[in-house]
């Protein structure tokens, strides 16, 4: 399957296979814009893997939503009109990523049958593109 990613229409191929995979493919990439998308395609993927509870339907709405607004909000921090549009921006995308991480934690808590080896690596990635964020934030001040 064949992605176009970025304006610059260059095509991103996506590996057949298990999450791993993917997961492996987005903490090599160091362009943040790719790894914002790939990290809300493999949140997408897991959501579609867990059991279909009211709860986890909930949960998992919310955290689709807030995993794709890290990216969106990262993208919209590049096409900056100021330094504090870019701040604000990026603090948006920052505070979406604690609140992926919060979904995360609680799908993987309040369900039994759901392998902690794969939602384990979308926590710890969330972890790091916060951190990653709040790093551009004070390099700013």
């Amino acid at each position: 399957m064949t992605v176009r990613v970025n304006s610059k229409k260059k095509k991103h191929q996506i590996p057949k296979g298990n999450l791993d995979l993917r997961i492996e493919e987005m903490a090599k990439t160091y362009d943040l814009e790719e790894r914002t998308y790939l990290f809300a395609l493999n949140v997408r993927l897991f959501i579609k893997k867990i059991p279909k509870t009211i709860a986890n339907i909930e949960d998992g709405k919310q955290v689709i939503r807030s995993s794709g607004s890290i990216g969106a909000n990262y993208i919209e921090a590049n096409e900056k009109v100021g330094e504090k549009d870019l701040r604000f921006r990026l603090k948006i995308a920052r505070k979406e990523a604690k609140e992926t991480i919060y979904w995360l934690r609680l799908i993987l808590n309040s369900n039994e049958k759901i392998d902690n080896e794969e939602n384990e690596p979308l926590i710890k990635e969330a972890f790091e593109l916060r951190n990653i964020l709040s790093a551009i934030i004070n390099k700013l001040k």
